[in-house]
């Protein structure tokens, strides 16, 4: 089987175990539907109960778990292939932990929520990732200091974190807490539509420019060889990431370490070595549903945030990464 071709069936199969969890996420709960009431409602022929389930319900947290999953995945092998790092993921770099302190910061000072608090939380990743990006800049973007840096920034970012959870009221705290820790339990439907449009245009930019991962993937020199603009496309390509990764944190709060996870599950699935972003962004869909699935449903009433299971998940992965590396 050439490289394609395994590629496009790993991608098939990950995306068919995505449909299998998206007729559990939609049919399980208080009120079961089986997968025809499910299917009826999605295509416009169900009846008032399923339709009501699927469309006001269950509905928007499906698909946001899907698109988040989708643009942490994406977001983290854009930025492991760019920097040449398996733990350089946004949420260990601090791109994240920024996104999170604007997002919060704008939650407690102006009580945003919706586009307020996407464009915030943008703002907020972009220039969290400027700051990364001016620090670490040596003749060029390297792995370790944007690792080290990242991890400085992150710092700052969770200290303006815990001072916005301090002024805030109570009730403020408590929302901000819930919204800190990954949560699809009240996801916003606006935001869900908002970050559908992003996913669809950023990972569409990042599948553009996927040639371009696989030849950063050789190195600076090669690629400068090859007539490539190393520093140009790293700046484009995480642009791209940030991008996907503030809607993702915009809709569902900072979902820990699925863009860590997802890449590396996806890489050895495709085998080769190959970056295969839609594949990455399926595994990412998968990882944050089934997760999500988990959160639901492991401690009968009592639905956890979905960022405690990728969390439980995520840490040891990434202690085993850091004991395993030289």
């Amino acid at each position: 089987m050439t490289a394609v071709r395994r590629e496009l069936a790993v991608l098939g199969a990950v995306l068919v175990l995505l449909v299998a969890l998206v007729l559990v996420g939609l049919g399980v709960g208080e009120i079961p539907l089986s997968p025809l009431q499910v299917a009826g409602a999605l295509v416009g022929h169900g009846d008032t109960v399923s339709d009501f389930v699927v469309g006001q319900l269950r509905g928007p947290r499906v698909a946001g778990a899907v698109l988040v999953g989708a643009a942490l995945g994406a977001a983290g092998g854009i930025v492991q292939s760019v920097v040449r790092n398996p733990i350089a993921s946004p949420d260990v770099i601090g791109i994240t932990s920024g996104a999170s302190a604007a997002g919060l910061t704008a939650i407690v000072l102006v009580g945003a929520s919706g586009g307020v608090l996407f464009g915030s939380v943008v703002v907020g990743a972009v220039l969290v990732a400027l700051v990364i990006a001016l620090l670490s800049w040596r003749r060029g973007i390297t792995g370790n200091r944007v690792v080290l840096v990242g991890i400085g920034v992150a710092a700052i970012c969770l200290s303006i974190t815990g001072w916005m959870l301090t002024a805030g009221t109570v009730q403020q705290a408590g929302t901000a807490l819930l919204w800190l820790s990954g949560s699809l339990n009240a996801v916003d439907r606006t935001l869900v539509g908002i970050l559908a449009v992003a996913v669809v245009v950023l990972l569409a930019a990042a599948l553009a420019q996927s040639r371009r991962l696989t030849v950063l993937a050789l190195g600076d020199e090669v690629a400068a060889a090859l007539g490539l603009r190393p520093d140009r496309a790293k700046v484009l390509l995480l642009l791209t990431a940030v991008g996907l990764t503030a809607g993702a944190v915009a809709t569902a709060g900072p979902v820990a370490f699925v863009a860590l996870m997802a890449a590396p599950i996806a890489r050895r699935l495709v085998g080769n070595g190959r970056v295969a972003l839609g594949a990455v962004a399926a595994v990412g869909a998968v990882v944050t549903l089934a997760s999500d699935l988990v959160a639901q449903f492991a401690i009968p009433g009592n639905a956890l945030p979905v960022g405690v299971v990728t969390g439980v998940v995520g840490a040891p992965y990434l202690l085993w990464l850091l004991a395993r590396g030289r």
